[in-house]
C-alpha cells in the first residue's frame, strides 16, 4: 500500500506492506489533525498555543509531554544549543508564526532573557514558566514525533514492513516483500541548473531513522547576507558557520530530528566531538569549504549503510 498527502505545510509519503491491503489514510490524515491541536503553533487552541498564552486552565496531552521531556533531555545533554524556548526569537527573526520585526543587538538581548530551557518545567500536569513572556517552539522536534507516531499506529495494526516519509523526515522498519532494504536519499543542499535538488548520496534505512537539518531550504537575504532559520539559542542570531546540512540516523524520528537542529547550532567541530562521546547516534555532514565547494563527512554509522 503506498499513498500521499499534505500535513503540517509539507508533504506525506507513507508506503507499508499488509496482507489484506487495507488503506489506513483516513485513520492516518484524523491522528495528524489530532496531533496539530497538541503541537501546532498554527493552530491558535491548541496546547502549545495556549500554554504561550499562559492559559493556566490548559493541560498538557501525551504528546505534549513527550515531546517536552525528549527536549528538554537533548538540551541538557547538548548545552542548549537545542532549546524549546526559542520562540520568541524565530518569531523576530521572521520564521514563526508572527511577522518578522526589524532587529538589533538591543532586541536580542532583552528576547534572550527568555530563552532558557532551565526557566521551563513539567509539575504534574502543568507547565511552570520562569516567565509569562517565555514562549516554547516545538517545531524542531515535532514532525519527527508524528513520523514515529504513525509508525506506532501502523504497528498497532500488525504493520511491521513500513516506510515513512514526512517532508524528509524518514523511519524504515523492517523490509520490502523481496527481503530488500529501504532506500533512501540524501539531498544536495545546492539546486541545479533547473532549481533541483539533486541526491547527495543513498543510505539502506534498517528499522532506523533519518532526519536532516539544513541552512539551505528556510533563509531569507537582506542587503545581501542569508539569515538561515536555524538559530542560535546562545547568541540569538542564525547561524552562520559553514555547515549546510546534517543528516542525523537515530533509533526514531523524534531523536534525530531534535539532534539534526542542535547539530546545525553546534557546527561541525563541536557536533562530531558529540557524537564520539555519544555512540547511538550517526550523522553524515555537508559543509561548503572555504572556496565554496562542497565537502562531506560521514561517521562510521553512516558508512556501513552506503548504497554504492
Amino acid at each position: 500500500m503506498h499513498f500521499t498527502g499534505e500535513a503540517q505545510g509539507t508533504y506525506y509519503a507513507i508506503t507499508y506492506y499488509e496482507k489484506d491491503g487495507k488503506n489506513y489514510q483516513e485513520q492516518i490524515d484524523s491522528l495528524l489533525k489530532s496531533f496539530d491541536l497538541s503541537v501546532s503553533l498554527w493552530v491558535t487552541n491548541s496546547i502549545i498555543s495556549k500554554v504561550n498564552n499562559n492559559d493556566t486552565s490548559v493541560i498538557p496531552d501525551e504528546h505534549f509531554i513527550s515531546i517536552f521531556k525528549l527536549s528538554q533531555e537533548v538540551s541538557k545533554k547538548t548545552g542548549g544549543a537545542f532549546d524549546i524556548t526559542i520562540g520568541p526569537l524565530v518569531n523576530a527573526w521572521g520564521f514563526g508564526s508572527t511577522d518578522k520585526i526589524k532587529m538589533d543587538k538591543n532586541i536580542i538581548d532583552s528576547l534572550l532573557t527568555y530563552i532558557n530551557h532551565e526557566m521551563v518545567s513539567l509539575e504534574g500536569n502543568k507547565i511552570i514558566k520562569e516567565n509569562p513572556n517565555i514562549k516554547l517552539d516545538f517545531n524542531a522536534v515535532a514532525q519527527g514525533y508524528s513520523v514515529d507516531l504513525i509508525g506506532k499506529f501502523l504497528e498497532s495494526k500488525g504493520i511491521k514492513n513500513y516506510l515513512i516519509d514526512i517532508g524528509g523526515e524518514v523511519l524504515g522498519q523492517g523490509a520490502k516483500p523481496n527481503e530488500q532494504p529501504w532506500i533512501v536519499g540524501i539531498q544536495r543542499p545546492t539546486e541545479d541548473k533547473r532549481g533541483e535538488y539533486e541526491i547527495q548520496l543513498k543510505v539502506q534505512l534498517v528499522d532506523k531513522a533519518l532526519v536532516t537539518s539544513g541552512s539551505y531550504r528556510k533563509y531569507y537575504e537582506k542587503d545581501g547576507k542569508r539569515y538561515s532559520h536555524t538559530i542560535n539559542p546562545k547568541t540569538g542570531y542564525p547561524v552562520t558557520h559553514s555547515l549546510l546540512s546534517v543528516s542525523v540516523l537515530a533509533d526514531d524520528a523524534a531523536t534525530a530530528d531534535a539532534y539534526a537542529t542542535a547539530f546545525m547550532v553546534m557546527g561541525l567541530d563541536k557536533a562530531l566531538q558529540f557524537l564520539n562521546a555519544n555512540k547511538n547516534l550517526d550523522a553524515f555532514f555537508i559543509i561548503s569549504d572555504d572556496n565554496g565547494d562542497l565537502q562531506t563527512y560521514a561517521t562510521d554509522g553512516i558508512n556501513e549503510i552506503l548504497v554504492e
